[in-house]
C-alpha cells in the first residue's frame, strides 16, 4: 500500500479531528445516535480519501529520445518583421515551431542559443522543456537604436563549443541542431562558417522565415514591440526580406536540410538519430494505481443515506402537522 497524501498526515489528522470531536460528543449525549455514527463515518472516509491510498501498478512504456537538441534562434530586429501568417511577426512562427520540435523529441535534452550582434547561450542542455519555452516567451529582439548590423554566423563558435562539450560529456548520445532565422546578413563582413560544428551534428534542419516581398519591422526597446513605431528607410517602412541562399549555405555547412517555413504548412522534422523504449519498473512513485476513488464512492453512499434520512424526517414532520391544521380549522 502506498500513501500520497494531499497534505502532511499530521495536518490532515488535525483538520479532521475538530469536526470528529463535535460528532463524537453528540454521539454520546444525544438519543438519535444512528445519524451521528453515519456522520462520523463520513469524516473517516474523507480522511482516508485525502491520504490518497494506492497500490504499485504495472509497468508502463515510454519513448525516450537519447538526443541532445541545440536550437539556434535569430533575435535580430528582422525576427519581428510582420510577414508570418499575413501580418504577424516572424517570432510567432519560431515559437510555434520550437514547440513542435519539443513535442517531436520526448525525453531529449534541449539547449537554446540566440544571436544578434552577439551570440548568447540562453539555456544550457536540460530536459526541462518548460524552461525552454519560457525562455522563448520572454526573449526579445535586439534594441533597434543599438543595432549596428549582425552576422548570421555569429553563433558559430558558441554552437561548436556547446556541441563539443555535449559530445565529451555524453558520447553515447546523438546531437541535433535546428537553426531558425531569415538569413539576412546586415554586417559588412562575410558570414562566419558553421563547418566546425558539422562533425558533432547527427541531424536537424535550417528553418527559414520571411517572404521575398518582405515585412515591416517595429522598433524594439528591449521591453517588447507591441505598439511601437515602424522602422523607416528613406521615408518608407523598412522591409526585411528572407535570404534563402544564405540559409542554404548554413544548412550545407551543418550537413542538414533547409526548409522554408510558412504558417499554412505543417513543419516536417527528421527522425531522431537514436531513441529507446523505457519501461518503468512496477511500484515506482508516479506509476501507482489510485484507490482514493473507492473512498469517494463510499462518501457518496453515506451522503445519499444522510439525504434520504433527512427527506424522510421532513415528510414525517409535514404529515404530523397536517391533522393539527385541519383540527384548528374545524
Amino acid at each position: 500500500m502506498i500513501l500520497q497524501p494531499v497534505l502532511h498526515p499530521i495536518l490532515l489528522a488535525l483538520l479532521c479531528a475538530v469536526p470528529a470531536f463535535f460528532v463524537v460528543r453528540s454521539l454520546v449525549i444525544e438519543p438519535h445516535r444512528g445519524r451521528w455514527v453515519l456522520r462520523l463515518g463520513m469524516i473517516v472516509v474523507v480522511f482516508v480519501m485525502l491520504l490518497r491510498p494506492g497500490i504499485p501498478g504495472g509497468t508502463s512504456q515510454t519513448l525516450a529520445t537519447d538526443t541532445d537538441v541545440v536550437i539556434v534562434v535569430d533575435t535580430t530586429a528582422s525576427i519581428v518583421a510582420e510577414d508570418w501568417a499575413g501580418d504577424r511577426p516572424r517570432i510567432d512562427g519560431v515559437r510555434t515551431d520550437v514547440q513542435a520540435i519539443v513535442d517531436e523529441y520526448p525525453g531529449a535534452r534541449f539547449a537554446l542559443i540566440s544571436f544578434d550582434a552577439a551570440a548568447q547561450l540562453r539555456l544550457p542542455l536540460t530536459t526541462d522543456a518548460t524552461a525552454l519555452m519560457s525562455s522563448l516567451d520572454v526573449m526579445r529582439p535586439e534594441v533597434t537604436d543599438q543595432s549596428r548590423g549582425s552576422s548570421i554566423g555569429i553563433a558559430n563558435r558558441m554552437l561548436a563549443d556547446t556541441l563539443s562539450a555535449a559530445a565529451k560529456a555524453s558520447p553515447e548520445r546523438s546531437r541535433m541542431v535546428f537553426y531558425l532565422g531569415d538569413g539576412e546578413q546586415t554586417a559588412s563582413s562575410e558570414p562566419e562558417s558553421f563547418a566546425s560544428s558539422a562533425k558533432y551534428v547527427d541531424g536537424g534542419a535550417v528553418l527559414g522565415y520571411g517572404t521575398t516581398e518582405g515585412g515591416p519591422m517595429r522598433k524594439t526597446t528591449g521591453q517588447g514591440t507591441e505598439g511601437g513605431d515602424y522602422i523607416e528607410y528613406q521615408g518608407q517602412h523598412a522591409l526585411s526580406v528572407i535570404d534563402e541562399d544564405n540559409l542554404r549555405k548554413v544548412s550545407e555547412q551543418l550537413g542538414v536540410e533547409y526548409r522554408a517555413r510558412t504558417a499554412d504548412t505543417a513543419i516536417e522534422l527528421p527522425e531522431a538519430p537514436t531513441s529507446t523504449t523505457d519501461y518503468a519498473a512496477s511500484g515506482e512513485v508516479g506509476n501507482v494505481i489510485e484507490l482514493y476513488w473507492i473512498a469517494a464512492l463510499a462518501l457518496i453512499v453515506l451522503l445519499a443515506i444522510e439525504v434520504a434520512l433527512a427527506t424522510a424526517s421532513v415528510v414525517r414532520l409535514r404529515g404530523l402537522a397536517r391533522p393539527r391544521q385541519s383540527g384548528d380549522a374545524a
